[in-house]
């Protein structure tokens, strides 16, 4: 069973506004941190924003202002919306999961695809 599964990538125009989602696996236990990264071409993935114990918020400066995430009341699934969409958005975004039952284990999604158009 995939861990992670992600959705609401897509084509937004430069100013537009999406919505990703990404849910965990029933299978995974003691979800700590969920949080979502990004990797454009030819870069280093980057944290864009990450929820720690269902409430403490971290953000990248680039995105701070422009994109919100949230979880659910269960922690299993994690929200982020993104507004005023830039071209340098443009980037694979995945989703994290870090559980700490039994021992630590990060887990990753394999992945959605967001284009910015200018």
């Amino acid at each position: 069973q995939v861990p992670l599964v992600e959705s609401g990538g897509g084509l937004v125009q430069a100013g537009g506004s999406l919505r990703l989602s990404c849910a965990a696996s029933r299978n995974i236990f003691g979800i700590n941190t969920m949080g979502w990264y990004r990797q454009a071409p030819g870069r280093q993935r980057e944290l864009v924003a990450h929820i720690i114990s269902g409430s403490i918020t971290n953000y990248a400066d680039s995105v701070k202002g422009r994109f919100t995430i949230s979880i659910n009341n269960a922690k299993d699934t994690v929200y982020l919306q993104m507004n005023n969409l830039k071209p340098e958005d443009t980037a694979v975004y995945y989703c994290k999961a870090v559980a700490d039952i039994p021992v630590r284990r990060d887990y990753w999604g394999k992945g959605t695809l967001v284009t910015v158009s200018s």
